[in-house]
C-alpha cells in the first residue's frame, strides 16, 4: 500500500482539503518581513471573528503541539495563589492534572467516569474557592462534549478564570468566547482546521492577558513565556521561529471558511456527517460510548466481545482505513471515529461499507 493510499478518520491528523495541500507544496518564505506579519495579523483577525471574541482579545502562535499550548496557558495564567478546578474525564483532562502537578499548582481533580457528562452543579456544590476552571471542551479520548455555557455561567458569577482546550471542537461544535465567557482558548492545527500538525494557538481575553503580565516575573520557561509572544504579536511576529508553512496554510484555510459560510456552516457539516455515520452503523454490534457525544468524534464500544484495538488494526490491514485506538484501560473497549476536516457522506460511506463487510465475515 502506498503511503498516500488510505482513508483517515482519526482526530488529528485529519483529511485536508486540496487547496491546503497545494499551499503546503510551495516554497516556504522568510518570515521576518512585513508581508508575513500581515499574514499573521490577518490570521489573528479571522480567528477572533470565528470565535466571536471581544475587542482586545489576542491570538498567540506557537510552534508546538496542543500539549505545548496547554502547558503554556497553565504556567502563564496561574500562580501559587490559584486553586483550579479541572474537569478530568479522560486522558486529556488528566494531562491538565499532570501539568498542574508538575508545576506545583493547586488543583481539584474532578474525576468523571469514562464517557459520562459533567454536571455543572459540581462546581456550585464545591466548598473550596475556585479561582479557575480548566476543561477540555471535547474530551477526545472518550468522545464527550461538556456544557461550556453552564461552566461559563459559574465562572462569570464567581469571577473565576475560564480556560478551555478547544483543540478537538473548534469548527465542529459551538464555541463562542463572548457568549460562553471564556478567557483562554487553546487550538491546534491538525484537528478541525485540517492542517498539518505543528502549530498551536492560544487565544487570550484581556483578563487573561493581565494574568500573563502579572505572572511574567515568575516565568519558569523561556520558550513558553507568553508575555514575549504578546509583545511580538503587536507587530505580527513571534519570539522564535514559527511554523511558517503551516501559518500560510492556515491563512488560506481561514479565508476559505469565512468566504464559504463561516463557522456555522462548518459546524452544520460536522453535525450532518456525525449523524449520518451514527445512523448507518445502528445495526452493527457497536455502542456509542459517550453520554454526550460531540459532532467532532464518535467513540464506540464493541458489544460482541471483539477487541477495539483489533478492530482498529484490521480496518487498516484489510481496507486501508485509519480509525483511532485508545490507550490504557480503554485499549480493548473503545475506538474512535473522527468527523473533522474535509469530510462528506461519500468519504464516510467508505468506512461504513468497510465496517459492514468486516462484521459480515
Amino acid at each position: 500500500m502506498n503511503k498516500e493510499d488510505f482513508y483517515i478518520f482519526t482526530p488529528g491528523p485529519v483529511r485536508m482539503p486540496k487547496y491546503v495541500l497545494e499551499e503546503g507544496s510551495k516554497q516556504i518564505p522568510y518570515f521576518r518581513t512585513t508581508s508575513f506579519s500581515k499574514i499573521m495579523l490577518d490570521c489573528e483577525s479571522m480567528l477572533l471573528d470565528l470565535l466571536n471574541a471581544k475587542k482586545g482579545t489576542r491570538v498567540l502562535f506557537l510552534a508546538a503541539s496542543g500539549t505545548g499550548a496547554m502547558e503554556a496557558v497553565v504556567t502563564n495564567l496561574l500562580s501559587g495563589d490559584d486553586n483550579s478546578f479541572i474537569v478530568n474525564g479522560g486522558s486529556f483532562g488528566q494531562r491538565f492534572v499532570d501539568i498542574c502537578k508538575l508545576h506545583g499548582l493547586k488543583y481539584i481533580d474532578h474525576k468523571l467516569d469514562y464517557g459520562s457528562s459533567f454536571k455543572v452543579t459540581s462546581l456550585f456544590d464545591n466548598k473550596t474557592k475556585i479561582s479557575s476552571v480548566i476543561v477540555n471542551g471535547n474530551e477526545t479520548s472518550t468522545g464527550v462534549l461538556y456544557d461550556l455555557n453552564g461552566i461559563g455561567q459559574f465562572c462569570k458569577s464567581n469571577g473565576s478564570l475560564f480556560i478551555v482546550d478547544a483543540i478537538s471542537m473548534f469548527l465542529t461544535d459551538p464555541l463562542d468566547m463572548d457568549e460562553m465567557g471564556i478567557d483562554a482558548v487553546i487550538l491546534s492545527s491538525q484537528k478541525g482546521l485540517a492542517l498539518p500538525p505543528g502549530l498551536s494557538m492560544i487565544v487570550l481575553s484581556e483578563k487573561a492577558q493581565k494574568r500573563v503580565l502579572a505572572n511574567s516575573k515568575n516565568a519558569k520557561s523561556l520558550y513558553l513565556k507568553l508575555d514575549d509572544y504578546l509583545k511580538d504579536m503587536d507587530r505580527g511576529q513571534t519570539p522564535f521561529t514559527p511554523p511558517v508553512g503551516i501559518i500560510n496554510q492556515l491563512h488560506v484555510r481561514l479565508k476559505n471558511i469565512i468566504n464559504d459560510g463561516g463557522i456555522n456552516k462548518q459546524i452544520e457539516n460536522a453535525k450532518k456527517i456525525s449523524s449520518y455515520f451514527r445512523s448507518q452503523i445502528q445495526e452493527l454490534p457497536l455502542r456509542i460510548f459517550s453520554e454526550s457525544p460531540p459532532n467532532a468524534i464518535t467513540a464506540l464500544t464493541p458489544t460482541d466481545g471483539r477487541s477495539a484495538q483489533k478492530i482498529v488494526t484490521e480496518l487498516f490491514d484489510r481496507y486501508g482505513i485509519y480509525v483511532c485506538p485508545n490507550g490504557g484501560e480503554l485499549k480493548d473497549t473503545v475506538l474512535r471515529v473522527a468527523h473533522m476536516g474535509d469530510m462528506d457522506k461519500e468519504y464516510v460511506s467508505v468506512l461504513v461499507s468497510a465496517l459492514k463487510d468486516y462484521y459480515s465475515r
